[in-house]
């Protein structure tokens, strides 16, 4: 099981890249405090201070090195009072090549926004000591279930081809208000622009760039249990096709209205779960399947 811990002390993820713009600094400290003036002086230099500015081969920079125009730096971003996400992943399968997990609700997959030691990756990578985990795919923060990462450089661009040639089959399972009208399984082709705010997503005319197969597993009075397959990976696409449907997934904070923004309600999670992952492994050529142990 994974939990919380102190940050990985090895090479570090969810970094940035900047390549020095032109100036008149006397050393890579003063061109950073500059270039990203919204940042205070004293958080830089805690930042070089624990090692958290690195050249481009991976090496700490120290806060009285010379300014170099071009020069390469990466940074790790912290987020002050990062809120703790009280629940924990579990690892379904671990080897050279491929990790999957199985994601918790409220957990984002990657560093960003107000998160960064509190992700998933942040946390495979301090229990499983491999600062070279990238994920294969993205599930949204408030959705659960399976995740897949690349463990091996050399092997990525392999599994990465899994996705890109539409070569995984992906399950999901969501609860929803009914839809007695509707018949199933029914396929759901729309086209997906970005919406405002710019975090939410809209269907509009036009060419369909996505497309859901969606079924029925379970029938309620009030809601039904789903099981829906998407055949594209437009983002948010499963939750904005049941909203059009008229049938948004229960808990829902963005579709098909946006609720008001607030702290994260851990008793109210989006009733939405990646439920397996199927393929056949382009190293071995054998059959994999992997089902998530969570439920709704």
């Amino acid at each position: 099981m994974l939990s919380s811990a102190p940050p990985f002390p090895g090479k570090l993820t969810g970094s940035s890249t900047l390549h020095l713009p032109p100036g008149p600094w006397e050393t890579v400290f003063e061109c950073l405090c500059a270039h990203f003036s919204r940042v205070s002086h004293a958080l830089w230099k805690d930042r070089f201070e624990h090692s958290r500015v690195l050249d481009s081969r991976g090496l700490p920079v120290a806060i009285d090195t010379p300014y170099r125009e071009g020069m390469t730096v990466r940074y790790f971003r912290e987020v002050a009072n990062e809120t703790a996400i009280p629940f924990k992943a579990k690892i379904m399968h671990a080897d050279e090549h491929l990790v999957i997990a199985d994601k918790p609700h409220f957990l984002a997959v990657m560093p960003g926004g107000r998160f960064v030691e509190e992700t998933l990756l942040r946390r495979l990578i301090r229990e499983l000591g491999n600062p070279d985990l990238v994920p294969l795919h993205r599930i949204d923060r408030g959705t659960a279930g399976l995740v897949m990462f690349s463990a091996n450089p050399a092997s990525r661009s392999r599994y990465q081809a899994l996705f890109r040639e539409r070569r995984i089959e992906k399950t999901y399972e969501a609860i929803a208000p009914a839809l007695p009208d509707h018949c199933f399984p029914l396929l759901r082709r729309s086209r997906i622009v970005r919406g405002e705010p710019f975090f939410r997503m809209q269907e509009v005319d036009g060419a369909a760039n996505s497309e859901s197969q969606i079924g029925v597993i379970e029938r309620g009075d009030e809601n039904w249990r789903y099981l829906l397959k998407p055949v594209s990976g437009r983002k948010h696409q499963l939750r904005v096709h049941m909203a059009g449907l008229g049938a948004p997934i229960l808990n829902d904070p963005f579709y098909p209205e946006l609720t008001a923004l607030s702290d994260d309600n851990f008793s109210r999670p989006l009733k939405l779960l990646a439920r397996s992952l199927a393929f056949d492994d382009p190293l071995s050529g054998k059959q994999r399947s992997f089902s998530s142990l969570l439920d709704l």
